[in-house]
């Protein structure tokens, strides 16, 4: 049975299960119980994509996604009426379609097909940059006492050179640190630095810094309720896998610990799409994986529905695949083992339909078509439609760098993050310290008042001395006062003495 349309319903399709078979919704008070669209290369699944993220757009919820090929943009121009998109159009009955593009924001970690997005060291924390780093467990432990040195002294850690004027403060005083925080180890502050040399090679340093995104700036809506599709240029971020899965994978979870608790609502706030969704669970250690799935469980009652696209169903793990109520399966070709076990998977995870063999059936689906499942009244997911994908409104391709540019001019938040700020951080406070040690270090040292005393009691016998001379040559000339007084003295008497002797003899002679 194919599901009634509630008043702003999302068309997918039509289901072309039998030959009566209806049109297929998926109903926007259960967008936030998340969803898979999954196929083989070429199979549809962008399209679907952008179809869906426009629904979304017009019944008011904003949407984002990554464009990892440069197609996705063009759901920011109309798109071209032609002979076979008007046969698909009749054929799926679709009502008032006509072209037009939604409202989108180009955004750009490397701040060239679109505004930049930033954060600030502080804010991605140890554990994704970790990851962005490709850092061992003994490296990483490392990192997490940076991090909390820098909260212990109140360093801000808003850049890389923040972070690496932090490394050079544990480096100097890697004792104490070892003995407070726990084992500091060169070789693993040598690897960090060696690591952070590589990200910023790559052009990762343009994602951290000031302004740093505000997620209110994601969750913006027209002045006629339409909902913005933020669309996040991934082509060269794609190559680069780990920093584009921790960078979505922190955007998740900067939702789930600032949005509020919503509960159930008439639509999402958000629809949040992953795209190549198998990037973000490879070589994921548990505890990343685990926090994965606890965002995903819990973030729906914040009013925030995640969709994960990729090649197979069992990309994502089985405790992720089993919350994504809503689900459109693209073609899979059993040509190996591993695409026979991705179809068997695919079958299991669709409720099952009577007039379906829907493992037989996803090997024999062409390009625009899909098995899909919604959900419907009270959460329950109705049996697997085989479906024509509705096509969207917009220009199913890519645009050029001219219409790139029109659209970035009239951007509302342009003015806002195109200009990058340096305020003052770690690396300043840290220099700034530094220099003053060095200037105190160069200056004489204080003196103290017994010093003053000593020279201001130097100075007077100095004068003292100038006029009366030292002790020792007052004491020279004092000896030689009284030797002059002594032979004096001496003479003098024995003059008198000659004189009196003189009168007494002197009527002898």
């Amino acid at each position: 049975m194919v599901a009634s349309s509630p008043g702003s319903a999302i068309l997918v399709g039509k289901s072309v299960t039998t030959a009566d078979g209806g049109p297929v919704w998926l109903q926007p008070r259960y967008g936030n119980r998340h969803g898979l669209v999954a196929g083989a290369t070429g199979t549809g699944k962008t399209v679907t994509l952008m179809t869906l993220a426009e629904g979304f757009s017009r019944i008011g919820v904003p949407v984002l996604l990554a464009d990892v090929k440069g197609d996705v943009a063009g759901l920011a121009v109309p798109g071209a009426m032609n002979d076979k998109l008007q046969a698909r159009i009749a054929e799926i009955g679709v009502e008032g379609y006509a072209n037009e593009a939604s409202p989108v924001v180009f955004w750009d970690l490397f701040g060239t097909l679109g505004h930049p997005i930033r954060t600030t060291v502080s804010e991605m924390g140890p554990t994704l940059l970790s990851r962005i780093l490709e850092l061992n467990d003994t490296q990483s432990g490392v990192l997490d006492i940076v991090f909390k040195l820098a909260d212990d002294r109140g360093l801000l850690m808003l850049d890389l050179e923040d972070l690496r004027a932090l490394l050079g403060v544990v480096a100097d005083e890697r004792k104490d640190i070892s003995t407070s925080y726990g084992l500091v180890s060169t070789p693993s502050i040598g690897a960090i630095q060696r690591a952070l040399l590589r990200l910023e090679a790559e052009g990762g340093e343009m994602f951290f810094g000031e302004p740093a995104l505000e997620l209110a700036d994601l969750m913006r809506t027209t002045t006629n309720g339409r909902g913005v599709v933020n669309i996040l240029a991934a082509d060269r971020l794609i190559l680069k896998p780990r920093l584009y899965s921790s960078f979505l994978l922190w955007l998740l979870s900067e939702l789930f610990e600032q949005l509020p608790e919503v509960g159930d609502l008439d639509k999402p706030k958000l629809v949040f799409v992953f795209d190549e969704a198998h990037l973000l669970f490879e070589d994921a250690p548990p505890a990343l994986q685990q926090r994965v799935e606890q965002v995903v469980r819990i973030i729906r009652s914040k009013g925030v529905g995640v969709y994960f696209c990729s090649q197979f169903p069992d990309d994502v793990p089985d405790d992720i695949l089993g919350q994504l109520g809503n689900r459109v399966q693209h073609a899979l070709r059993a040509y190996t083992p591993r695409d026979q076990k991705a179809v068997k998977t695919a079958a299991q995870t669709f409720v099952a339909n009577p007039k379906l063999d829907v493992a037989e059936v996803i090997a024999q689906l062409g390009t625009g078509e899909a098995l899909v499942s919604t959900l419907q009244d009270k959460g329950i997911p109705m049996p697997v439609e085989r479906t024509l994908i509705a096509p969207p409104r917009c220009r199913m391709g890519a645009i050029t760098e001219a219409e790139r540019a029109q659209v970035r001019t009239g951007s509302p938040v342009g003015a806002k993050y195109d200009t990058r700020v340096d305020r003052e951080s770690a690396a300043e406070m840290l220099a700034k310290k530094a220099e003053a040690t060095a200037v105190q270090a160069k200056a004489p040292p204080a003196r103290t008042r017994e010093q003053d005393d000593a020279e201001e009691g130097g100075f007077g016998q100095a004068v003292k001395d100038a006029v009366f001379g030292t002790k020792r040559r007052q004491g020279m000339v004092e000896t030689m006062a009284k030797q002059t007084a002594r032979t004096v003295g001496s003479q003098i008497g024995r003059q008198i003495l000659r004189g009196v002797l003189g009168g007494l003899f002197g009527g002898r002679r």
